[in-house]
């Protein structure tokens, strides 16, 4: 496999991560607390969707699908649907192992996304369902975006060090590009994440996060 050209190698010190382990508790901890307390206070925002996207069209309002997670075990992820019922089998994802930095899982002029999904996607509402699985631990708040199988499968040794911390329903990457930018591009803020995280890290992005849905930027 060719060398990724256009991302700089990022090496994770594991002696460095493992000695964070307090850390990884407080976020635990407030994964937890927040994704119960934002449950509970959108359950209405959670009913209206509902609501909305069974009327725009017809299918489950909830899109599941298998993600890799920490340590390389795949988990169900859940979302609100935004495009047609099977749309994965009416799309072939074109996958080249000897260009993977340069993958983009999204694109803005796919005619599968509903008139509803386009705007749970412009305003990131599509992601709310994730609570449920930073409440059952299989994700976080904070951390890289969980890849499907097909890619990962792909990945060299350094592309796999994005998998040695939770995935999480915004990151670094999220906040400096979201849905456009090349896969090369947001291994490198993930690994950049995992190689300075902390907890007061997570909290700012956080808050960028916050800021970035507001402006819409890069999502579609």
């Amino acid at each position: 496999m060719e060398k990724n050209k256009n991302i700089e190698k990022i090496i994770i010190d594991r002696k460095k991560l493992s000695s964070k382990k307090f850390q990884f508790i407080i976020k635990r901890i407030l994964d937890f607390l927040l994704s119960f307390i934002g449950i509970a206070i959108l359950s209405p925002i959670y009913l209206i969707l509902y609501i909305a996207i069974k009327t725009d069209s017809k299918g489950p309002a909830l899109f599941k699908q298998v993600r890799v997670g920490k340590d390389g075990k795949d988990f169900v992820i859940y979302k609100f649907r935004t495009m047609i019922v099977n749309a994965e089998k009416k799309r072939d994802l074109e996958i080249d192992p000897k260009n993977l930095e340069n993958f983009v899982f999204q694109s803005k002029s796919d005619n599968r996304i509903t008139k509803v999904g386009a705007f749970l996607r412009k305003t990131s509402l599509d992601e709310l369902p994730q609570l449920f699985n930073v409440l059952i631990g299989n994700m976080s708040l904070v951390g890289p975006r969980p890849e499907i199988p097909e890619v990962v499968k792909y990945y060299p040794e350094e592309y796999r060090q994005r998998l040695l911390v939770l995935p999480g329903i915004t990151g670094l990457a999220q906040v400096s590009g979201r849905g456009e930018i090349e896969l090369g591009k947001t291994i490198k803020y993930d690994l950049t994440y995992i190689q300075n995280f902390s907890v007061i890290y997570d909290i700012k992005l956080l808050f960028k996060t916050v800021f970035s849905v507001t402006k819409g930027d890069g999502a579609f």
